[in-house]
């Protein structure tokens, strides 16, 4: 399966019958899949499908659909609400012989609230019905849109983490290589800090030296550290090799480069190591920075 990544954008429109409609999708990076949709009103009937297509398309991801709908060819029909228009001329008659003033005109009583009606003419059943589907078959076509620019997203996606892999096995070739990690400079450095240790005091108990002895040999080598981190990149370039919606285990790998690196730099004895350690907590913070794009 091909990587992918939370980002993207499509946008769809089309005609059915006397009805308009554009759909607008993005997508961005998400712990888990979060779908919102704005709809004109009365148009709920679409929502469950859209939401069953869009789990079945997308793995994570914060989603927003919106549609717009526009109706066209739909002559508004004007009647005049004759009951309301006989009260008013009621009233008129009843006052004209009690007030001095001229005889209303056509156009005055028909702007007053009430007389006149518009409404839209009523819709078409099976129109709205042909209209409703279509707007979903659109929301389909305009996913599958967003779904194949988030995997051209996350092709590039993978090339970068594949880099950034690249970068952590150079630096854990180059801990390997670390004159600090040779026997004979461990054995230097241990016999430096026992003579520092008899220097104190000369009552020292042999059997306590020698269990610190072992406990400096044992923080000194960094081997399991480096055999980890080893082991985590071989596993995350498997996970890109295979692909699909590996983002949450890429993010999990992503820590434990980090706990590595950190317990690298802590048990890290020589400036050279000490760098290759910093160096690889940078790295790793790049490769997870990335990994929070991936599905």
């Amino acid at each position: 399966m091909a990587l992918s990544s939370m980002t993207g954008f499509a946008r769809g429109h089309g005609v059915c019958g006397p009805y308009a409609w554009t759909w607008e999708i993005k997508s961005v990076n998400g712990k888990g899949l979060d779908v919102r949709l704005r709809t004109p009103a009365g148009w709920d009937a679409v929502e469950l499908p859209v939401r069953t297509r869009t789990a079945e398309t997308l793995g994570r991801g914060s989603v927003q659909a919106n549609l717009t709908v526009e109706r066209s060819g739909a002559a508004p029909t004007v009647r005049v609400n004759t009951p309301v228009l006989d009260a008013i001329l009621s009233a008129v008659r009843e006052f004209g012989s009690k007030v001095q003033a001229s005889p209303p005109s056509l156009d005055g009583l028909l702007g007053l609230k009430g007389v006149i009606e518009i409404t839209d003419t009523e819709e078409n059943e099976a129109e709205r019905r042909a209209a409703e589907a279509a707007v979903i078959a659109g929301f389909a076509a305009a996913l599958a849109s967003l779904a194949e620019m988030r995997h051209g997203e996350g092709a590039a996606l993978g090339r970068v983490l594949g880099i950034r892999l690249d970068e952590i096995a150079t630096l854990i070739e180059r801990a390997e290589r670390a004159p600090g990690r040779r026997p004979d400079a461990i054995r230097a450095r241990l016999a430096e800090q026992v003579a520092a240790l008899l220097a104190q005091s000369e009552r020292f108990d042999p059997d306590r030296l020698h269990q610190e002895a072992i406990m400096i040999a044992t923080r000194a080598d960094v081997r399991e550290e480096l055999d980890r981190l080893a082991a985590h990149v071989a596993q995350a370039r498997r996970l890109i090799e295979e692909g699909g919606p590996i983002g949450r285990r890429l993010d999990f790998l992503a820590q434990e480069f980090n706990r590595e690196a950190n317990t690298l730099c802590a048990k890290a004895n020589d400036v050279e190591l000490t760098n290759i350690g910093l160096e690889l907590k940078a790295a790793v913070e790049q490769f997870r920075e990335q990994v929070q794009n991936v599905e």
